[in-house]
């Protein structure tokens, strides 16, 4: 989980600057596509048979999922700063924590819900001056909207590493998002320049690698223990904002940053000592 924070950090910088540039459905489109294409070298080592899963049904549900996450997340990014669209992501750990006591049977520790309690105070204060000023509120709205399609999806990919092979679960999550939002970008569609396809298939590269990292974490772990490492996101993207979009964090966001670090770092030192 800590290696997806990183690549979805790049990810979200990079789908940011391209984003500015091009319809954001159409860079949606592609971003999946492009995964798509990259996870399926992976996936066909077993032979074309693998290919299909065991679980059809199951992945046309998260498939659904994420394709609507998608649409409200690729909508708010042209309206909101990156550490804002990162900040306000992290109210998912607490849909998905609670969907994982509901409806998957995970016990959550005490310190499962103080990281997560720290983590979301952190969101708070990041999200606060804009609630008050109004300035982005139509962006942070749009992106709280995607945050309970994000954690329906990832909580089926838990349940879908019970079955599937994590390489196929990140391929058909791509193909399945790609066809979702083809019709818009077919609506909206102008051809990318090289440099912005030199950036797409980046994009293509590092999400696919985030996803898979996920779903490797969803194999191996209970989903609520790692929820809190993805905190860690927004001090990762404050660091790049100001590197690539000239963006300051303001105190707030430092405040956050620091309640989020807190969090994850008390978090692993318990789950390390099996508490």
């Amino acid at each position: 989980m800590s290696a997806t924070g990183v690549l979805f950090t790049v990810l979200n910088a990079t789908l940011k600057k391209i984003s500015h540039e091009m319809e954001p459905w159409v860079v949606g489109f592609l971003r999946h596509f492009l995964g798509a294409l990259v996870m399926l070298v992976p996936a066909l080592r077993p032979g074309v048979r693998a290919l299909w899963p065991k679980a059809p049904r199951l992945q046309l549900v998260r498939g659904l999922f994420h394709g609507c996450g998608m649409l409200l997340w690729f909508a708010a990014m042209p309206l909101v700063t990156l550490a804002e669209l990162t900040a306000v992501g992290f109210t998912g750990p607490i849909f998905i924590c609670l969907g994982a006591v509901l409806f998957l049977g995970e016990r959550m520790s005490g310190a499962r819900w103080a990281a997560v309690a720290l983590g979301f105070a952190g969101v708070m204060l990041v999200v606060w001056p804009g609630a008050q000023g109004g300035g982005h509120m139509t962006g942070i709205l749009l992106m709280l909207a995607s945050a309970p399609a994000f954690a329906g999806s990832f909580l089926v990919a838990k349940v879908l590493t019970r079955t599937e092979r994590p390489d196929i679960v990140v391929l058909w999550q791509h193909l399945l998002v790609a066809l979702f939002l083809a019709p818009f970008a077919a609506v909206l569609w102008v051809s990318p320049s090289a440099a912005q396809w030199a950036l797409l298939i980046l994009c293509g590269f590092v999400g696919a690698g985030g996803h898979y990292c996920m779903t490797r974490a969803f194999h191996v772990a209970d989903i609520s223990a790692v929820q809190p490492a993805r905190f860690l996101e927004l001090v990762w993207a404050a660091l790049l904002g100001m590197a690539i979009f000239h963006t300051l964090p303001d105190a707030w966001t430092i405040a956050g940053g620091v309640l989020i670090l807190a969090g994850t770092l008390w978090l692993a030192r318990h789950e390390s000592r099996g508490t």
